[in-house]
């Protein structure tokens, strides 16, 4: 349970989320998520996928199963799509120069 909890957390300060915004966009409340990242309950499968689908990373991430993230586009506009593969690239080409 552990991994989950700091996920969770993980992912909602990178995103810059408060706890309450994070419960909002996936509707439970904000004493829910507190208790989420302080490893007091874990999300149900309903809101293991909404986590998943909010922050573009899998299910299997999220429970520790997995232990790279991986970011999927599904959703994202083809722009928005471009835009992280151009940073994508500009990182990976940074660290060989």
């Amino acid at each position: 349970m552990p991994v989950i909890c700091d996920r969770i957390r993980t992912l909602r300060e990178t995103c810059g989320l408060s706890q309450s915004a994070l419960a909002k966009k996936v509707g439970v409340t904000r004493s829910a998520v507190n208790a989420w990242e302080m490893g007091l309950s874990i999300p149900t499968a309903q809101y293991l996928v909404a986590l998943a689908q909010l922050f573009h990373i899998s299910t299997d991430y999220l429970l520790g199963l997995q232990r790279t993230e991986t970011l999927y586009l599904d959703g994202l506009k083809e722009k928005e799509k471009q835009l992280l593969y151009d940073m994508y690239h500009y990182f990976t080409e940074k660290d060989t120069t």
